[in-house]
């Protein structure tokens, strides 16, 4: 009987029943639809921030030169649980353009394509070996531009040795030209000189037996006769002429002994050269150049430190400089808030050997920051909309109220209890609460959709439980709109409303 009376009290005020279905409806969908996006807009802004860069390095523990290509696999290890977007080795070399050193890296470039899409390149990446990127600084100054070729040249370093005794050698940029050593007469390592000298010049090494000077130049030089060495200390007289340095020549010693003219070749000592101990290993440090031609493929603008770098595939650079296997710096973009950023990063530092890993606070931080004004602010609308919903049900239920004065007095006069009528109006509006909640949360489901497909470009993923929350939230609110209506129910007076008072 109750069940009845209440479906026809439905059914007879269709207008009104709608009306506050439609705004529980309102209310849901909006509270859905904000929901769903609350609780997926984290993987969304993640996902949508690593757009910007690495959020998390991995670079040289102290101690360490470079991370060594075996500690990679390691990390990716820590790094499995995560949500990896990408990772880039880089190494670090300082090459020479045009005479003037720029830094320039080598890693993979389809890799740093996928950690930095944000990069802007005018022109193409680079597809095949022999291909670079340029900053745009670089570009500017050395007025280049795509499809250009340009030469690049490093610097190496080896050592070269030669002789049987602490004589050194002559390390020269240049022509060289090295006269005749005289023969060996000390056991030590003195001995007697006579040759023309050594003339400065192109990666040319001068080295003898004796325990000699050494000559370093860039440019002309000349270097006089070396005079009997005697002195099983490497000390000796020398009679020569000195050195002559023509583009600047420095003899070597303990106190540089340049100088032009006799005073530089006379003398024991310090003076004339350094001394010659016990019969060791002469041994010059020599700096080599290996050049490349490159095209540059585009030029690559970012609006930061990358605008004065220049980009090569690694093996490039490895075949250029020298030496394989060896990173500066790893960059990895991770699909995670700061917390498990900070927790990824220590976990790698105590796990892996020679490597130290940190946040890109940056990053990390400005998503933290933007993730939690995102999430207030939708809080902030839910609970208006909530508030709306509960002012349109109670306005709705008050007009239903009005309407049914003379029922409720009818029903009040053959018996009905307060208790029973306000039960018949919460069990009409806790109906009305959950067909507006369920339609409302389908509607909400689709607006999120929309929403996230327009601003995030990615579906939202369908949440079983906040949509039972969603509709059981808006159940509530319908019945607690209800309560001030059906007060005013149970305060009817039957004999003021049935003599028409």
């Amino acid at each position: 009987m109750f069940w009845r009376m209440s479906l026809r009290s439905v059914t007879r005020r269709r207008s009104r029943v709608l009306i506050a279905v439609l705004a529980v409806g309102i209310g849901a969908t909006t509270l859905f639809a904000l929901a769903s996006i609350a609780t997926d807009i984290p993987r969304q802004m993640t996902r949508e921030m690593r757009a910007y860069g690495a959020n998390l390095l991995v670079m040289p523990a102290d101690g360490a030169d470079r991370v060594p290509a075996a500690a990679l696999a390691p990390i990716a290890g820590v790094l499995e649980s995560a949500d990896v977007i990408g990772s880039a080795p880089y190494r670090y070399e300082t090459l020479r353009l045009n005479e003037q050193p720029f830094l320039t890296g080598g890693t993979d470039l389809d890799a740093v394509r996928q950690v930095s899409p944000y990069w802007y390149v005018e022109g193409e990446w680079p597809a095949t070996p022999g291909e670079v990127l340029i900053g745009q600084d670089i570009a500017e100054w050395a007025g280049l531009e795509a499809g250009d070729e340009i030469e690049l040249v490093a610097a190496l370093e080896s050592a070269d040795a030669d002789g049987g005794q602490a004589g050194e050698g002559a390390a020269a940029v240049g022509d060289a030209v090295v006269g005749d050593v005289g023969d060996q007469s000390d056991p030590a390592g003195a001995g007697e000189g006579s040759g023309a000298g050594v003339g400065a010049g192109g990666g040319a090494t001068a080295s003898g037996e004796s325990g000699g000077q050494s000559a370093a130049a860039v440019g002309d030089a000349v270097v006089g006769d070396v005079g009997d060495q005697s002195d099983p200390a490497g000390a000796g007289e020398g009679s020569g002429a000195g050195i002559g340095a023509g583009g600047g020549a420095t003899a070597s010693g303990e106190s540089g002994g340049e100088g032009e003219g006799p005073d530089a070749g006379d003398g024991a000592g310090p003076d004339a050269g350094d001394e010659a101990g016990g019969g060791g290993t002469g041994q010059a440090v020599l700096e080599e150049e290996r050049a490349g031609t490159f095209t540059v493929a585009g030029v690559l603008s970012t609006g930061g430190s990358e605008d004065e770098l220049i980009l090569m595939a690694l093996g490039d650079l490895e075949a250029l400089a020298g030496g394989t296997g060896q990173y500066d710096v790893v960059e990895y973009s991770v699909a995670a808030d700061a917390a498990r950023i900070e927790a990824l990063a220590d976990q790698i530092a105590a796990e892996v050997g020679q490597v130290a890993a940190a946040p890109v606070k940056r990053l990390t931080e400005s998503d933290t920051y933007v993730l939690s004004m995102l999430r207030s602010l939708l809080a902030l609308i839910a609970v208006i909309v909530l508030a709306l919903t509960m002012i349109g049900v109670s306005t709705t239920m008050m007009a239903v109220v009005a309407e049914r004065q003379a029922e409720i007095a009818l029903r009040k006069a053959l018996g009905a209890s307060n208790r029973e009528v306000e039960r018949e109006f919460l069990s009409e509006s806790l109906a009305l609460g959950a067909v507006g909640g369920i339609v409302g949360t389908a509607l909400g489901y689709l607006l999120a959709q929309v929403i996230s497909l327009n601003v995030f470009h990615r579906p939202v993923a369908m949440t079983w439980w906040l949509a039972v929350a969603a509709v059981g939230l808006s159940t509530l609110v319908a019945w607690a709109a209800a309560l001030v209506p059906v007060r005013r129910a149970a305060e009817v007076d039957p004999a003021v409303v049935l003599r028409g008072e």
